[in-house]
């Protein structure tokens, strides 16, 4: 009989394919977002940096790295729940996983974004809920806040085709 590997074992092997998945893409590099998870659950967060401020005189975050941070979040998610199930269930290769062998991500159909409050001069976070993620499309919605989960500072939906499957 086999025993169960320890579950120390399994977090780093999560976090190492998550790793992989979120330094494949440079632009998330590039505006720094970095993926905090927890169990299957993941949580991005935009660290602040003075490059991001669009209007120097309130200073506010720039709609673009909003727009774009969002996006990334609802991406990552989405590629996220299809490489948890391939994972938990032995079919990713995850000893060999690098760039070139990771799944595609999703392809953006639409992306609306709904500006609440401007963005402070501090980290950001958000968090994807996947409406919808069949073999073809999906549809999720994005809420982004700073300091306070309950206030929001901008939410998305965005519908995304989603990459063929292998086999």
């Amino acid at each position: 009989m086999k025993r169960p590997e320890p579950m120390q074992v399994v977090k780093q092997r999560r976090d190492g394919v998550l790793r992989t998945l979120v330094d494949a893409v440079p632009y998330i590099r590039f505006l720094g977002i970095q993926f905090e998870r927890r169990g299957d659950e993941l949580t991005a967060i935009m660290p602040f940096k003075e490059e991001l401020i669009g209007n120097p005189i309130l200073p506010a975050l720039h709609g673009g790295a909003t727009a774009a941070f969002l996006e990334v979040t609802a991406i990552i998610s989405l590629s996220w729940g299809s490489i948890w199930e391939e994972m938990e269930s032995g079919g990713l290769d995850v000893e060999n996983l690098d760039r070139d062998h990771l799944p595609r991500l999703p392809k953006t159909i639409d992306f609306t974004v709904d500006y609440l409050r401007s963005g402070l001069p501090r980290d950001a976070y958000a968090r994807a809920r996947i409406n919808r993620a069949g073999r073809r499309y999906a549809s999720v919605h994005v809420e982004g806040w700073q300091d306070n989960r309950a206030r929001l500072y901008a939410q998305a939906t965005g519908h995304f085709v989603m990459p063929k499957r292998e086999g």
